[in-house]
C-alpha cells in the first residue's frame, strides 16, 4: 500500500469538504463523447471514482445502466441535488446506494466492489491513485468488467508536479491492461499545467471479445 495521502479516504473526503474540485469537469468529457460510440459497450457501465460527473448523465442518455462508485457522500448527494432529483437511498453490502432512473452511485470504497459489468469508463480513477494502488485497482476492474473499457491517462513529467492527478505513462498502462490499445493523444492546454511543460491526455480502449 502506498504512503501517499491520495491513498487514504481522508484525503478525498477533505477535497470535497473544502470544495477543491479541480478534477471536476462542467460538461461530459470530450473524449468520452467522441470515442464511446465506437466501443460496442454493453448495457451495464461501471464509472469508478465518479464524483458528481456529468459523464454519468451522458452515459445514461445513451441507454446504459450506469453504476458509479464514489467515496464522498457529499459528491453522491451533489450529483442528484444539482439536477433537482431525489434519489432512493438504501444499503447495498458495504455501500450506501443512491439511485434515480438509470443512474446508481455506490458510496464507499471501490475495493469493496462486487458483481459484473459490461463496460468501464475511467477518466478519474486510474490517475487519482498512487502507483502501488493502481496495480490493485487495475486487477479489480479486470475481474469485474467483462467487456469494453475506455480509460483516460494523463502523461507529464512527474518530477515537476506531484499528483493527483498522477502521470501514468504508456508503458505502465500496457502493463496494467495488456489487452488495451491506445486510440488518441491530445495535448492539454490549460493554464494550471503550463508551468510543467508538455501534458497529454491519452485514451486507451479495450473492445469486447467476439
Amino acid at each position: 500500500m502506498s504512503d501517499h495521502p491520495a491513498a487514504t479516504p481522508e484525503f478525498w473526503n477533505e477535497r470535497w469538504a473544502q470544495d477543491q474540485l479541480g478534477f471536476h469537469e462542467g460538461a461530459p468529457n470530450r473524449q468520452l463523447v467522441a470515442l464511446w460510440p465506437g466501443l460496442r459497450a454493453g448495457k451495464r457501465v461501471l464509472v469508478p471514482l465518479c464524483g458528481k460527473s456529468h459523464d454519468l448523465e451522458w452515459l445514461a442518455g445513451q441507454g446504459h445502466e450506469v453504476v458509479g462508485v464514489e467515496l464522498s457522500p457529499l459528491a453522491c448527494a451533489a450529483f442528484f441535488a444539482e439536477r433537482g432529483l431525489t434519489p432512493t437511498v438504501t444499503s447495498e453490502g458495504r455501500y450506501t446506494r443512491y439511485r434515480h432512473g438509470a443512474v446508481t452511485i455506490l458510496q464507499g470504497d471501490i475495493f469493496d466492489l462486487e458483481g459484473e459489468f459490461d463496460a468501464l469508463w475511467d477518466r478519474a480513477a486510474l490517475i487519482a491513485l498512487p502507483a502501488p494502488v493502481r496495480v490493485r485497482y487495475a486487477k479489480l476492474v479486470r475481474e469485474h468488467v467483462r467487456g469494453a473499457m475506455l480509460i483516460i491517462a494523463i502523461v507529464y513529467d512527474q518530477q515537476k508536479r506531484d499528483g493527483p492527478p498522477f502521470s501514468v505513462p504508456d508503458d505502465e498502462v500496457r502493463r496494467l491492461h495488456p489487452d488495451a490499445t491506445m486510440v488518441e493523444r491530445e495535448t492539454v492546454d490549460e493554464e494550471r499545467w503550463r508551468a510543467i511543460g508538455k501534458v497529454e491526455n491519452v485514451a486507451w480502449q479495450r473492445l469486447p471479445q467476439g
